[in-house]
């Protein structure tokens, strides 16, 4: 093959070829934009729209770029990708849909997504999309409502309002509605960004005497999100200007996202205007995650770093780490790393050794007594019942939870933890076990009080 401008056929070939090396998500995210310029043996030229998509495609797809430019044009050029919008490679058929015939050169290219980086301190991070969110009874609500918004933005769910604990997933469900929008609705106006950013912004416009032009920015487009929505506490005027936007946004269809660490009534010193206002869309609360999300973003996160962790060090891992999504990637990162600077299989006792600064010391690990009388105290049950043989459905179910966490979170066998209740056997001990088990996977109260219990106990 030796043709300076390629054909349309090139293109595609070279598309096909990436289609089939990464995910579906990963192609749209980071090739959709590219343009073939110019392909021969020696030399192929492309272009990207902006110096983040050419970074990051040197530096996590190259390798497979160049398999592909390599098998298409027969020889091994040198590869040369640049910023600009001079070229567009013709549309690509997806799996059982005929080519769309287009020009190399189309008069009127598709519009690039406006998400405004210029004016944000947030650059999306390519691995918060919802292919990567592991839903569970801690979130699959936020995560249906994300969705949904993402899908038909302005039209429910409007505003949508995220809240919880710090590193339990509101930024990666903003970003995954950012990179949906941005796959399905190029031409939509997205402006996402800090709380804090927006505060500055509002401050440099008064000082400059520029409040017409930010006005403009932020009420002329599609999407808003804001992160960190709380930190509007304490800032009047401030509040003032956003109470504006908000109504100028939403009386025109136009989506609004917030998140935020509390729930909206919860916020000290906002105005409540602006609470009522947060609550007339969805406010989704997101929880920690229960044990058996925590198994399956430990599973994900190792994959990731190309690692299949034994079963025993991911239970290890998510009885031990229960905090937040973020410390568990850092559990992973740690374990992961390790293995690999010292060239050892990932086994427990790795794990163990990765993690010794995390993990509690002997002293303060986790006794039978000390849960049932976290258990007893919160459902307000006398602790000799919990130990004793009566099975009256306020007993039992607090029976049951200790049961639970005697087995999640000590080392005492099926046997021993049955006869510290009374003497049941450990068939009794497996039944309680997977009744709090089931039941939380569809209660997200129970999976949120399971979640403070185990807390509190090992605290």
């Amino acid at each position: 093959m030796s043709e300076s401008v390629p054909d349309r056929s090139a293109w595609e070939r070279i598309a096909t070829i990436l289609r089939r090396a990464v995910p579906r998500q990963q192609f749209e995210t980071w090739f959709r934009g590219m343009a073939l310029v110019s392909l021969t043996p020696d030399r192929a030229e492309l272009t990207v729209p902006n110096n983040f998509l050419r970074e990051w495609i040197l530096r996590k797809y190259f390798g497979v770029l160049r398999r592909a430019l390599r098998e298409v044009s027969g020889g091994d050029p040198e590869v040369e990708i640049r910023i600009g919008d001079e070229e567009r490679p013709p549309a690509v058929a997806g799996a059982g849909e005929a080519p769309v015939a287009s020009p190399v050169r189309p008069p009127s290219p598709r519009p690039s997504p406006t998400l405004a980086y210029g004016e944000s301190d947030v650059v999306l991070n390519p691995h918060y999309t919802f292919d990567n969110f592991i839903p569970g009874p801690s979130n699959n609500f936020p995560y249906a409502a994300a969705l949904a918004v993402a899908d038909s933005p302005g039209k429910s769910y409007n505003p949508l309002f995220l809240h919880g604990s710090v590193g339990l997933g509101k930024t990666h469900l903003l970003q995954a509605i950012c990179h949906r929008l941005m796959e399905r609705r190029p031409d939509m106006r997205i402006l996402y960004l800090s709380c804090e950013s927006f505060t500055n912004h509002f401050v440099t416009a008064v000082a400059n005497g520029e409040l017409d032009s930010f006005r403009f920015r932020y009420r002329h487009v599609d999407v808003l999100l804001i992160d960190d929505i709380h930190f509007l506490a304490n800032r009047e005027r401030t509040q003032e200007e956003f109470f504006h936007t908000f109504n100028t946004l939403y009386n025109a269809n136009k989506q609004i996202i917030l998140s935020s660490d509390s729930n909206p009534a919860e916020i000290p010193t906002i105005e409540e205007r602006l609470v009522s206002r947060f609550k007339w869309g969805v406010v989704a609360k997101i929880d920690l995650p229960v044990y058996e999300t925590r198994v399956a973003i430990i599973d994900r996160k190792a994959r990731f770093h190309g690692a299949v962790f034994p079963d025993e060090v991911v239970k290890f891992l998510a009885e031990n780490i229960r905090s937040n999504i973020r410390e568990i990637e850092g559990a992973v990162n740690k374990v992961a790393v390790l293995a690999s600077i010292q060239g050892r299989p990932v086994d427990l006792d790795l794990a163990r050794e990765a993690l010794r600064d995390l993990l509690p010391p002997p002293s303060s690990r986790v006794s039978v007594d000390g849960i049932v009388r976290t258990v007893a105290e919160h459902f307000g049950v006398p602790v000799k019942d919990l130990m004793g043989k009566r099975r009256s459905k306020s007993i039992a179910f607090p029976r049951q939870v200790c049961m639970f966490l005697a087995r999640r979170l000590t080392s005492h066998s099926l046997e021993e933890i049955g006869g510290y209740f009374g003497g049941r056997d450990h068939t009794t001990v497996m039944y309680a076990y997977d009744k709090i088990r089931r039941e939380a996977e569809d209660d997200v109260e129970l999976a949120d009080t399971l979640e403070k219990l185990k807390l509190k106990v090992t605290s």
